[in-house]
């Protein structure tokens, strides 16, 4: 019986691809230790992003492979998760109780942004992470409608400067609605506005959450620019229907962002396809690969697509968003696709700023 080698180990599980990362665990640095005693292996896997749903299935794959090496009678694989907080530009303050900043944008109105935001945010957590919502949408905020939080509710105070967040589907919340009645309009004008939103990020005492997710107001205005420069953004979602107006406008907020140097995610496309509920038609109503042209021409990733669904809007509209309300359905399998791959962009990012080398200088 030939011995087993740790070049052995290392090879096979080089030969596997982790769906999230699109890497094998070597190259990708996820392994942290691999331990040979005899016919036995041992291997203990790192991953950077939240994947409670995957990591067994994972787990059973790796094992299955290494056991099919030559003189290998039994293997065990072992996956943590540690997230990492982002390191953003030295001239952005870090956020206090916050890892990760994630903005969901959208060009412009009426494409399921705060939707895909409240999806992603519950899905992070589904998969093990500590997450918050923060509704930016100072002029129409519809967090707190759309999970659940009754009307009225406000958030407590501790030591007179830090709003307490909301509690909800077990993620923290922070709306302007929780600030205003149903029937304040906000009629500020953009500073105004901006202020307010940063006061909100800054004065509320997120309790160490490994990802904000920031529901963002439609456009590219002062609120958008408020967030990019003064908030530690570790990447923006672009949100888009297929129709070309809405791609139009989805390209401008992308381009803001890569002006602010906010790495961009990947592109989320709603409405992609509508299935009649009586006779099964599939049919395009907003035109059909918008989604995937749009991410391509800024070689960036079609994160998920999604359909025109009746289910969709009715959870929301209920409190009880898809994820929450059906985490079995085939739509909630994507929101949860979707979390992991933003947690493993948001990991890969942040391990290659960690491994930027150093600039020393010396008197020779």
């Amino acid at each position: 019986m030939s011995a087993v080698t740790r070049a052995a180990v290392e090879e096979t599980l080089s030969r596997l691809i982790d769906p999230n990362l699109n890497a094998d665990p070597v190259s990708a640095g996820c392994v942290r230790s691999i331990d040979i005693q005899g016919d036995r292996v041992s291997v203990q896997l790192e991953l950077g992003y939240p994947a409670d749903l995957f990591k067994s299935g994972w787990a059973q794959m790796l094992q299955m492979s290494l056991e099919q090496i030559p003189g290998v009678a039994h293997a065990e694989v072992k996956i943590d998760t540690v997230i990492q907080a982002y390191q953003g530009q030295m001239d952005v303050p870090t956020l206090a109780g916050v890892k990760n900043v994630i903005a969901v944008a959208s060009g412009k109105g009426g494409v399921g942004k705060s939707t895909t935001a409240v999806n992603l945010a519950l899905a992070l957590a589904r998969e093990g992470a500590r997450v918050g919502i923060l509704d930016a949408d100072i002029y129409g905020p519809s967090q707190g409608i759309m999970l659940g939080v009754a009307s009225g509710t406000q958030p407590k105070i501790r030591d007179e400067k830090f709003f307490i967040p909301i509690q909800a589907h077990g993620i923290s919340v922070m709306s302007m609605a929780f600030l205003t009645t149903d029937t304040t309009p906000m009629v500020w004008r953009g500073p105004m506005a901006s202020g307010a939103l940063l006061q909100m990020i800054t004065q509320t005492a997120w309790d160490n959450l490994d990802y904000l997710v920031v529901d963002m107001p439609p456009g590219t205005g002062d609120i958008q620019l408020t967030l990019a420069q003064k908030v530690p953004v570790a990447g923006a979602v672009i949100v888009t229907t297929p129709q070309d107006i809405a791609l139009l406008d989805a390209r401008k907020g992308i381009e803001m962002f890569r002006k602010v140097n906010i790495p961009i995610l990947g592109v989320v496309e709603n409405m992609a396809v509508h299935i009649c509920s009586n006779c099964g038609h599939a049919e395009h109503l907003f035109g059909e690969g918008g989604g995937e042209r749009l991410a391509q021409s800024y070689n960036a990733e079609l994160l998920a697509s999604l359909p025109l669904s009746m289910a969709i809007r009715l959870q929301c509209d209920d409190g009880k968003p898809t994820t929450s309300a059906d985490p079995e359905s085939q739509i909630a399998m994507i929101y949860q696709q979707l979390a992991r791959t933003v947690g493993a962009r948001i990991s890969a990012l942040n391990q290659k700023k960690s491994a930027m080398p150093s600039i020393e200088i010396s008197d020779d």
